[in-house]
């Protein structure tokens, strides 16, 4: 009798959306509760879903981005209707710009009174869709699984991205039977697992490999450059074999670091300007020819450099136009080319002329640097702290803490200071520059790594515009007082 009654128990749409959630894998929330969505963010919780609040929907839209890029699955985000989806454009945006899996979740005002000026009206859809690669609305308590599903595997389906699920309030309120809504959930999961995501089809790898492996070997100034999509991919250990293997140098973008670590020996890091100045094939994985590299074109570039450009997206090869572009994700192209290259294997030598120069380009440049670093300077320079900061976190040893790096100054001198020697180590302002990411960052680093310290290395003015999250931080770490005693030093820049 009681197995019956639960059958036949109602459960509402905020229900089904947190069992939902739930089934598909999810297991941390960010957002802030309120009408319409207090009663979701609870129901998610009780079905296994971690729901972390914050003071503003912007900060915890990029803990949901950064959370996304750090576990490579999709970050949620939960915001309440009107003015709390608007803030939630924040972090949506920001992670379909850096290629990063996020589904927002929002609640909205009931259909019946759509157009009356209802309580924070907005038409939401309309508001997502430049920012998000889907952007869906549940009209029915019925449609909530199925849309779940869709959302959250739509993130992650060839370039990463936001997507967006509009609840309407009127649908949180609905109700169908525990039984109904698993069956709907079971069918939502079953649909998912059986469509799965194929990617698209593009001509044959095979050409390409080829012809990769060969550029690279004829090259008399190679390199590689790799940066956060690569991290995401998890392809360090195919691209330090072919860092290794080849020895050609390489140059990570920011978020890039650390994939192979930057204390190796070909890391072209401290010789920057030099190597792309001068390289004549350069090999870019996972890293787009935009500002953050100069768009591939000179005069920062040789005008005679070859690009072959590594990338799971069609149109950006489209949009670049290199000298060779690969379809694909980075790590299994990156084998491919290890494949191909065992196959006519090749290694520059270090007294080879290009590898020669990079080295004592880079040693020349560590010196001066290293010069302004021994430097205690009172009252601070960027310099002292961020040399105190950088030890503390050297002597951490493995794993290596998370940094996150925020502020012009900060994240631009942190970037030559700071050693990233693990993957996916560092966090910062990405590929739109975006300030106000920094104690959004930390909380969802904190919750994705765990065993991991982390450490904020924040401007002043970056630092405002979360400040308030610290509430946070604190609350979340109070059961872990021995983890903070480990933190030598909190410095704010």
């Amino acid at each position: 009798m009681a197995a019956e009654t639960a059958l036949t128990a109602k459960v509402d749409g905020s229900a089904v959306a947190g069992l939902a959630l739930a089934a598909a894998g999810s297991r941390h929330m960010f957002g802030v509760v309120g009408i319409p969505v207090t009663s979701l963010a609870s129901r998610a919780a009780a079905a296994g879903v971690r729901f972390l609040a914050f003071r503003n929907e912007q900060s915890a839209g990029y803990a949901a981005a950064a959370y996304g890029f750090l576990t490579g699955t999709p970050g949620l985000l939960l915001t309440v209707s009107g003015p709390g989806c608007v803030h939630g454009l924040a972090g949506l945006s920001h992670a379909t710009a850096n290629a990063w899996p996020l589904l927002m979740v929002s609640g909205s005002c009931a259909q019946p009174d759509v157009g009356r000026g209802d309580f924070q009206e907005l038409d939401q859809i309309a508001a997502t869709k430049p920012f998000a690669k889907l952007a869906v609305k549940a009209t029915a308590i019925a449609d909530i699984p199925r849309l779940v599903f869709q959302a959250l595997a739509a993130t992650v389906s060839g370039r990463p991205g936001g997507c967006y699920l509009d609840i309407p309030s009127d649908v949180l309120h609905q109700t169908l039977t525990q039984s109904e809504a698993d069956a709907l959930i079971a069918a939502a999961a079953a649909d998912s697992a059986a469509s799965g995501y194929a990617p698209p089809k593009h001509k044959s790898l095979d050409e390409g490999i080829v012809k990769a492996a060969e550029l690279l070997h004829r090259a008399e100034r190679p390199l590689v450059v790799f940066g956060k999509g690569a991290a995401y991919a998890r392809a360090e250990e195919t691209i330090q074999k072919l860092v290794d293997t080849t020895g050609i140098p390489f140059l990570p973008t920011p978020m890039g670091k650390g994939v192979v670590p930057d204390a190796h020996p070909l890391s072209a890091t401290a010789a920057r300007s030099l190597a792309i100045g001068q390289c004549d094939v350069a090999l870019i994985v996972g890293a787009r020819l935009n500002w953050l590299l100069h768009f591939g074109e000179p005069p920062k570039w040789s005008k005679d450099v070859k690009f072959i450009l590594v990338d799971v997206d069609e149109d950006e090869i489209e949009l670049r136009k290199p000298h060779l572009g690969l379809v694909g994700d980075a790590k299994r192209v990156v084998e491919l080319i290890n494949r191909e290259i065992k196959d006519q294997p090749f290694c520059l030598a270090r007294s080879h002329p290009w590898v020669d120069a990079i080295t004592k380009k880079s040693k020349d440049n560590v010196i001066k640097m290293e010069a302004q670093l021994a430097k205690d300077v009172v009252p601070f320079n960027f310099m002292t702290p961020l040399r105190i900061i950088r030890d503390a976190i050297l002597a951490e040893g493995s794993p290596a803490p998370i940094v996150v790096s925020e502020g012009a100054n900060t994240m631009d001198v942190g970037r030559a200071v700071l050693v990233q020697n693990e993957p996916r180590t560092r966090l910062d302002a990405g590929t739109w520059g975006t300030m106000g990411v920094g104690l959004g960052y930390c909380i969802a680093a904190a919750v994705a790594e765990p065993k991991r310290l982390v450490v904020a290395v924040e401007g002043d003015s970056g630092f405002g515009f979360s400040a308030m999250e610290v509430e946070i931080v604190r609350v979340k770490h109070l059961r872990r007082r021995r983890a903070m005693r480990k933190a030598k030093y909190i410095l704010w820049i």
